[in-house]
């Protein structure tokens, strides 16, 4: 029994390994990164294969494979009513509205949301999918990859200009990201729609890349008002994540 146990721990490695990498890696790089002898990866990624949880391909070179979208799917699903608690906290703490969004496949989806107690509302609505590139949770998405996966993504979507404030070249846009991860949030400076600002952060230990964010119209979203919503937002994400971490 211990022995059954301990595959299952290494097989769920591998595959955090995969999604580590972008979803592909050969098995010489997966017997460098785990530490574990190639015969037994060999023998946990055949099972993987055999159940459809990994597929090889013709290279040789093992990703995460289709039955894990329906695994993903539900997670999505549960992890937006996991989330309506912290993102009405969010709400009561901002006066604006909170959602939660994921990546599935180059677009950013919303996938909970509380709405402000304002009458004016945001374009967003839970099941809206958007362009990465001109939102702030995106943003926050996109500054979870490295910079080679942005570009596959943006080369595949395009940079469409929503507004005149919106990101269109992928040298600008990456340079943006990189301030996203050291400052530790992202803003949608009126990108998406004119008159609406978004704070946006990553959410760190979701079964897929999530951000969590605060809209608002940018006469109450000021400048001035991002400075203090965002480490209102950061800290929120950071209470979900140990959350999760403890489900």
């Amino acid at each position: 029994m211990a022995e059954a146990v301990r595959s299952l721990e290494r097989a769920f490695e591998l595959l955090e390994h995969l999604a580590d990498a972008g979803g592909e890696m050969a098995l010489s790089e997966l017997t460098e990164v785990s530490g574990l002898p190639m015969p037994t990866i060999y023998r946990l990624m055949r099972t993987l294969v055999n159940h459809g949880y990994v597929r090889q391909e013709p290279s040789k070179r093992y990703a995460l494979g289709p039955r894990l979208i329906r695994l993903g799917e539900g997670a999505n699903r549960l992890l937006g009513t996991w989330a309506r608690p912290v993102l009405a906290r969010l709400v009561d703490d901002v006066g604006e509205t909170a959602n939660m969004a994921v990546l599935e496949g180059d677009e950013a989806v919303y996938v909970a949301q509380v709405p402000s107690k304002h009458s004016m509302r945001m374009f967003t609505e839970v099941g809206r999918r958007v362009q990465p590139h001109c939102t702030g949770v995106g943003k926050a998405l996109l500054s979870q990859l490295p910079d080679e996966r942005v570009r596959d993504i943006l080369g595949r979507t395009g940079m469409a200009a929503h507004t005149p404030n919106t990101f269109t070249d992928q040298d600008a846009l990456l340079a943006e990201l990189r301030r996203i991860r050291e400052q530790g949030f992202a803003l949608d400076d009126e990108e998406q729609e004119i008159g609406v600002r978004c704070v946006a952060v990553p959410l760190r230990g979701a079964p897929a890349l999530t951000a969590l964010s605060v809209s608002g119209p940018s006469g109450r979203m000021t400048l001035e008002a991002v400075a203090d919503v965002a480490p209102i937002v950061r800290d929120a994400a950071d209470r979900f994540a140990k959350e999760l971490g403890g489900a």
